[in-house]
């Protein structure tokens, strides 16, 4: 029995829990994570001062991928979001694929973000075994979700809040010290800007080779549309999260980046560990080392219920469709597939097991695997909205409520411009290993689609 033929489902299925207020602000806090506040100080040593210019080129690429899936969730909010997209417009093979992809993606990720904040805790409570707190908050946070959709939106509203809140005081403190404004910081004007290397100390090139690592930081886009789906009144939350996405962008990313390289040489030795602890240290803020360790435990927090949800949701729409185990698109009276959350969450703990049992082999494996999904979703969502562009036209004659600018054109460079990405990352020793695990396992997974249902049979024939 599909999951589509089960009467629980029928009857039941999500149901709206969402308030606009919280998709809002899970799409403008949503993608603020451990690889801005912590990543980011790599690509600044790497790049020097220009990485704000590598910040700007992703952020554009972001910008349009966005767009291109608010288009097609604000004229059909789904749940399973880009993958039931990619099922519609390429075939079942890609959603089934593009779907358990990305759930293996973020299974791995619950893993990474309970150690993370597992490390964090640590740090200030010695005596208590690391692993109990990635325990704790594996517990808390499945708990969370399990209850109902409308705690995932208010512990997410406000770990967004919180985030959000510290990249703007943090650019408010930076401008004042880059103007002179603060008494106890002497404004270094454009000297880390001119000094040794200039701009560019590695060569202009080097902008473009780190611009896949800027990428990832920026991974967590599609989450806002994912959770629209169980909002109320979707197209029009849908409509208003994608519209945030530019000044978001700006703001967050490219400003806080500026900031950064304006106040510090680009070669300082505490870049490395945390570019905005070393600023603060810079500005002269006391225990700025203790406030970035809560900013960064809220954005390890935020991510760990942001991932449970994710893989639920995206288990469940799977499942739903045909592309999964029956019993994961079941839900409860509240309207959350408890079973989707579990399995999702048993492969998340298994993972927790597998970092510390192994974290120099097994782990790391692991890792790899889905190391480069983020840009597979990206472009498997660009080639969806090229091709169901015109079925969207024809079923909203009174005119789409958002619009991809420049169709097809700028579909299609922001196409060419993420396959040249990702072949740079194959041919660079460092990435290569990422782009290699994720496409092992993906092509795994097309293997398995075509098994389950092969071309040509009713099951597998484009839904346009």
């Amino acid at each position: 029995m599909t999951a589509t033929e089960n009467t629980e489902v029928t009857e039941n299925g999500l149901k709206p829990g969402l308030r606009h207020r919280q998709v809002s602000m899970i799409a403008v806090g949503g993608v603020i994570g451990t690889g801005l506040f912590i990543g980011s100080g790599t690509g600044i040593h790497d790049t020097g001062p220009g990485i704000v210019l590598s910040y700007v080129l992703a952020g554009l690429l972001v910008v349009a991928v966005s767009r291109m899936l608010g288009e097609m969730a604000a004229a059909s909010p789904d749940t399973g979001s880009f993958s039931s997209y990619a099922d519609r417009a390429i075939g079942r093979w890609a959603g089934f694929g593009i779907g358990w992809l990305y759930w293996w993606a973020w299974v791995v990720t619950l893993a990474i973000e309970a150690t993370a904040g597992a490390l964090v805790v640590h740090h200030w409570l010695p005596n208590v075994p690391q692993w109990t707190f990635a325990l704790l908050f594996m517990l808390v946070f499945t708990t969370v979700n399990i209850v109902s959709v409308a705690n995932f939106g208010a512990f997410e509203y406000w770990f967004s809040m919180v985030k959000v809140t510290a990249i703007l005081l943090f650019i408010g403190l930076g401008l004042l010290a880059i103007l002179g404004l603060l008494p106890t910081t002497a404004s270094p004007g454009l000297s880390n800007l001119t000094g040794p290397g200039g701009v560019f100390p590695h060569g202009p090139t080097a902008v473009i080779t780190v611009i896949p690592a800027v990428v990832f930081a920026y991974g967590g886009t599609e989450i806002a549309t994912i959770a629209a789906a169980e909002a109320h009144s979707p197209h029009r939350a849908v409509g208003r999260a994608i519209a945030q996405t530019v000044w978001r962008v700006v703001i967050f990313f490219v400003g806080s980046m500026a900031v950064v390289v304006v106040l510090l040489p680009w070669n300082s030795s505490g870049l490395r560990d945390s570019p905005y602890v070393a600023a603060l240290d810079r500005i002269g803020v006391p225990g700025a080392s203790r406030i970035m360790d809560v900013v960064v435990l809220v954005a390890v927090l935020s991510c760990l219920n942001s991932g449970i949800y994710t893989t639920s949701r995206m288990a469940y729409s799977l499942a739903e469709r045909g592309d999964g185990p029956a019993i994961l698109a079941r839900t409860s009276h509240r309207g959350v597939p408890i079973a989707a959350v579990l399995v999702s969450v048993a492969f998340g703990f298994v993972a927790v097991f597998l970092n510390y049992l192994s974290p120099e082999t097994v782990f790391i494996f692991l890792l790899n695997s889905g190391g480069s999904i983020q840009l597979f979703v990206w472009l498997v969502t660009a080639i969806s909205q090229l091709r169901l562009r015109p079925h969207l036209e024809a079923t909203h004659p009174g005119g789409l409520p958002v619009r991809m600018w420049g169709y097809p054109y700028l579909t299609w460079i922001t196409i060419t411009t993420m396959t040249a990405i990702l072949v740079a990352m194959a041919l660079a020793p460092d990435s290569r290993p990422k782009v290699v695990g994720s496409l092992a396992l993906g092509v795994v997974i097309v293997i398995v689609a075509l098994l389950r249902r092969p071309p040509g049979s009713a099951a597998s024939e484009e839904v346009l």
